[in-house]
């Protein structure tokens, strides 16, 4: 099953103009959707609330360790 997106895909503004990077979607579980930008009809990955909360937790360096 497919989340919906809720919002349009979005990439960093510190991304380079050749397409090399992700883009990113919420979802109406709160959840995200991920895609590579050089394949925005290709497949996306779904990302959980709470997996995307632990994500950028470790990006950020705030993640609880288990």
């Amino acid at each position: 099953m497919t989340p919906e997106l809720i919002g349009p895909f979005r990439k960093s503004s510190y991304s380079g103009g050749q397409g090399d990077c992700v883009e990113v979607a919420v979802t109406v579980t709160g959840g995200r959707a991920v895609r590579d930008s050089k394949n925005p009809h290709g497949p996306l990955l779904h990302i959980s609330p709470t997996g995307w909360h632990a994500f950028i937790g470790g990006v950020a360096g705030t993640a609880v360790p288990r």
